[in-house]
């Protein structure tokens, strides 16, 4: 479906994406999502095809507490997770909603980013196994409810994104803890650019723990839920047969492989404003490419991004969360998000105007206030 896209292109990719967030309207609210028992397995299974299967509060608050009680249960020995309609696992959080509730509901962004972001803790946390089968389209708070559990199953159908500064947001749900710790600076690279990665390459770089034909899934799945009372060994040796068996793309090279020295270096710098004058001094044209697709972000996402990353790195999961909370929240009481949503999914002019315009406007002062506290009203787990 997204083939056609030039793969830098970032607004027309994210555009793409969140033409299908459009559609968020559409599924009757008690079917957005389907919890079941399945021989060993609690089964999450998120179904708003349509809307590439974006997460809503509604579905968040059905999730989260049949997850605790699959953890509890000493008949659940694994807790899996996927996505209906085959095109996607999940593209993201339901932005369009949360934008249109905003104006009238404030509640709704305070609610729906805390929710959000206690069901990514719940599932680093999760004392059973979790497997995330990111088959298709997994972004944003697609990879908040997959990348934290202890497996992720990509196939050559995934693919992964966290495109959040092109809307004028951030890589959250946990990006500042995930992200930081992919090698080198491809983290950084990653959540600057919203560069979209594919099949094994998820795989290649740790998103995935494994890779497995996408036509193999359903088999794989009805192993897993036959197991009598597994393992966590038991589990990963199941996956790891599927994964043994898998040769799609085997032999292809990384996509970034020949330019990983060089993001590495570029990336390494601690202010955008420096990684700019590294991609500006570098002729070649993926570093064009890459100036060019950042130049489109908004200039204060970039900066809080980048801070956000910073700080991860050397932070635990719950307290990448609270830091992200206190972002997602000022973000909300900004400009850029909102912005950011008009031009690209409402009016669709892809010419957002940012304020501030410029990395030079946007002060140390400006990025702070993204990361003071909330006081009560921090994430509390």
């Amino acid at each position: 479906m997204l083939g056609f896209l030039s793969r830098f292109d970032s607004f027309k990719r994210t555009n793409i994406i969140l033409q299908h967030l459009r559609m968020s309207n559409h599924t009757d609210a008690a079917g957005e999502v389907l919890l079941e028992r399945k021989g060993c397995a609690g089964v999450i299974t998120l179904n708003r095809p349509k809307a590439l299967n974006s997460l809503t509060l509604n579905m968040i608050r059905q999730i989260y507490p049949q997850l605790k009680k699959w953890e509890q249960d000493p008949e659940t020995f694994l807790i899996t997770i996927k996505g209906t309609g085959g095109k996607a696992f999940c593209a993201g959080g339901d932005i369009v909603a949360i934008t249109k509730n905003s104006k009238t509901n404030r509640k709704i962004t305070q609610d729906f980013f805390r929710e959000e972001y206690i069901l990514n803790n719940a599932i680093g946390s999760c004392q059973k196994p979790f497997i995330a089968f990111i088959n298709g389209i997994t972004m944003g708070g697609g990879v908040g409810v997959s990348v934290h559990g202890l497996f992720r199953v990509a196939t050559e159908k995934s693919l992964f994104a966290m495109p959040e500064t092109a809307i004028g947001l951030f890589p959250d749900v946990g990006g500042g803890y995930f992200l930081p710790r992919l090698q080198g600076k491809l983290g950084c690279f990653l959540a600057l650019t919203g560069f979209r990665l594919k099949g094994r390459d998820i795989y290649r770089v740790g998103i995935a723990t494994h890779f497995v034909d996408s036509d193999k899934l359903g088999m794989l799945e009805e192993d897993l839920f036959a197991l009598k009372s597994p393992s966590k060994e038991n589990i990963a040796d199941v996956l790891e047969t599927y994964h043994t068996k898998s040769k799609i793309d085997q032999d292809k090279p990384f996509i970034l492989a020949e330019h990983m020295d060089k993001i590495n270096s570029w990336f390494s710098a601690n202010n955008v404003e420096q990684i700019i004058e590294n991609l500006q001094q570098d002729g070649s044209s993926f570093a064009q490419e890459q100036l060019k697709v950042i130049n489109k972000m908004s200039p204060t996402s970039l900066k809080i991004t980048l801070r956000q990353l910073m700080e991860g790195s050397s932070k635990t999961l719950q307290e990448v969360l609270t830091m992200e909370y206190r972002i997602s929240q000022a973000c909300m009481g900004g400009h850029d998000f909102f912005e950011g949503v008009r031009a690209l999914l409402i009016d669709k002019d892809q010419s957002p105007k940012w304020k501030p315009a410029s990395l030079k406007e946007v002060t140390d002062e400006d990025v702070n206030n993204y990361f003071k506290s909330l006081g009560s009203n921090d994430l509390k787990f």
